[in-house]
Parts: structure tokens; sequence; C-alpha cells
């Protein structure tokens, strides 16, 4: 996947797409007072990342659910939304 940010945009989940915009607003507010693109290209690799692995939105559960598992110990039920299963791992 290329890294521009509407390329980006359109590959996260729809949930995700609000936090991507305010990410990219703050870092472009950032460059303008700056002229440092550092911390842009360094926001916009994170979120094509997030991107790539979202591609497959079931592989992207399943990724979740192991996180979530991993981190608390006991596995999510398996009717449990996917946010839910995110906020208990932060992702």
């Amino acid at each position: 996947m290329t890294a521009s940010s509407a390329e980006i945009r359109a590959a996260l989940l729809p949930e995700d797409r609000e936090r991507f915009d305010a990410a990219l607003d703050t870092a472009l507010r950032e460059v303008r007072s700056s002229l440092d693109l550092t911390d842009l290209f360094t926001m916009l690799e994170r979120w094509r990342r997030l991107a790539v692995v979202q591609s497959d939105p079931a592989a992207f559960a399943r990724l979740a659910r192991r996180a979530a598992e991993k981190l608390t110990g006991s596995v999510p039920p398996e009717d449990e939304p996917l946010a839910v299963t995110r906020a208990r791992t932060g992702m």
C-alpha cells in the first residue's frame, strides 16, 4: 500500500477514520509551525501499518481477540463486538 493520506484513510475501518482525520490535522498544524515533516511522516506510517492490518477485517478481528487474550489472560466471548475487544487492548 502506498502512503498517501487518502489511500490510508480509505483502507481504515470506518470507526478509525475520524481518529485518523484528527491525527492528520494535528500533524499538519505541527508541520506548519515547525516546518519539520518528521512527525507527519511518522504518523502516516503508523496509520499506514494499521490500514494494512485492517485490509482484511476478519484477520484484524482475530488479531484483536488474540491480543485481548494475551493481555487479559482470558478469551473474549465469541459474540463480543470488535470495538469492545479493541478497547480491552488499547487498539
